[in-house]
């Protein structure tokens, strides 16, 4: 096999020197305790007072992790995508403060996602969190309702009947329009309610090809067993059954809240734990490929070269549509460039929205990159390398030219 995670000309072809040099100041601030715990705080507060600081957010963290401030303006990060054989994932990663207004306006966006993913080949896949259009509090009280035995009743629970009708209109118009829908996973403590309503939706539009993918969040225990639950019951009744698999994104919050009220943790004791589980849900999806779609979602060398392995031992075409790879915009470049190189199917989650909203998000990345063991260590030694290449070249041309 010739696929290498280290080849960084291929991994950054697309960026110039002056773009590695910007990228690589900025990874080397995620070293930094300080700056990255207080820093969203900060630059939410200079905002609030109006100070001109949005054209520095908007040129440093919201330039490597976002695509633009809307649709349109991201369409350049995904045409430079897509020109380089790379889906973009159109992430609307505004998080409201809950209202029935803000959920009507994130309904409409997503709405436009579906429809943009229809109409560019640019963006092969949309994605929204349920969270963005329901009330968290009253998915919290479903998934309690769910895990002691009871069937939520729409007609008793108006809230829970719009957060339905959403739902269902969403992967309505994907299906309509042959666009693929990752629901995002959440916290564990509004998770059953997610799973439910979205597994519903997998049995209505994914009776001929996988439309609605859920999501699988591997650092929790038990999860390669509901997967097998969830395997067999969509075999049973005739339809295609399609996770994005991914580790996990709320291990600290879920840590205290289990400790804060008395419960079980629901995270897995070690990360060995979590990298095996993980490696074993691409076999489980693997060998029962005839039913199961997946999008690999993962910034792990390892994992990502397992899938391709996959695929080639069993001479399985590597744009075979049952299997897609994705990592973050702005991080792992290493993975899905080459991987797009060597022609499998890959897609980078695209966030966007006005930067004000989106700083929870860019804050999530900053501490993703900090607390992650070596990932920001091994941007930092990736972009060097790549770096190091070309000064090297130049030197080589400069003594060919002797």
């Amino acid at each position: 096999m010739n696929l290498s995670f280290d080849n960084t000309e291929v991994a950054f072809a697309h960026k110039s020197n002056r773009d590695l040099k910007k990228a690589y100041r900025l990874f080397q601030t995620f070293n930094y305790p300080f700056l990255v715990n207080n820093g969203p705080k900060l630059a939410n507060l200079a905002l609030s007072l109006r100070l001109p600081i949005k054209g520095i957010i908007k040129n440093t963290l919201f330039a490597q992790f976002c695509g633009g401030e809307s649709i349109e303006e991201s369409y350049l990060s995904a045409k430079q995508l897509y020109e380089n054989g790379i889906g973009a994932i159109l992430d609307y990663s505004v998080e409201g403060e809950g209202t029935e207004e803000d959920f009507q306006l994130s309904y409409a966006e997503l709405q436009k996602v579906i429809l943009e993913a229809a109409n560019k080949p640019e963006y092969p896949i949309a994605v929204f969190k349920c969270s963005a259009i329901a009330n968290f509090k009253m998915l919290e009280e479903c998934t309690e309702a769910i895990r002691s035995g009871e069937k939520v009743n729409l007609s008793e629970n108006p809230e829970y009947k719009e957060f339905s009708m959403r739902m269902k209109s969403l992967c309505q118009l994907a299906y309509k329009n042959n666009v693929k829908l990752l629901v995002d996973a959440e916290e564990t403590w509004i998770q059953d309610a997610i799973d439910e309503i979205t597994y519903e939706n997998m049995a209505l539009y994914n009776t001929e090809t996988a439309i609605v993918y859920n999501t699988i969040q591997l650092y929790r225990k038990g999860r390669i067993a509901d997967m097998q639950q969830r395997i067999y019951t969509a075999r049973e009744q005739g339809y295609k059954v399609a996770f994005k698999l991914v580790r996990g994104a709320y291990m600290e919050k879920e840590g205290q809240r289990s400790r804060d009220m008395g419960y079980d943790n629901p995270i897995q004791n070690s990360k060995q734990d979590t990298d095996d589980d993980y490696d074993a849900a691409i076999q489980l999806c693997f060998e029962n490929r005839d039913v199961v779609s997946i999008c690999a979602g993962t910034h792990n060398e390892k994992s990502s070269l397992m899938l391709a392995k996959l695929l080639e031992n069993s001479s399985i075409e590597k744009n075979d549509d049952r299997f897609w790879f994705a990592q973050l915009y702005g991080m792992s470049d290493h993975i899905s460039y080459n991987l797009a190189a060597a022609g499998y199917n890959i897609a980078k989650y695209l966030p966007y929205g006005p930067i004000r909203e989106v700083l929870p998000y860019l804050s999530r990345r900053a501490q993703e990159n900090s607390s992650v063991k070596g990932q920001a260590g091994r941007e930092l030694s990736l972009i060097a390398s790549e770096l190091q290449r070309r000064k090297l070249n130049i030197y080589v041309s400069n003594d060919n030219r002797m």
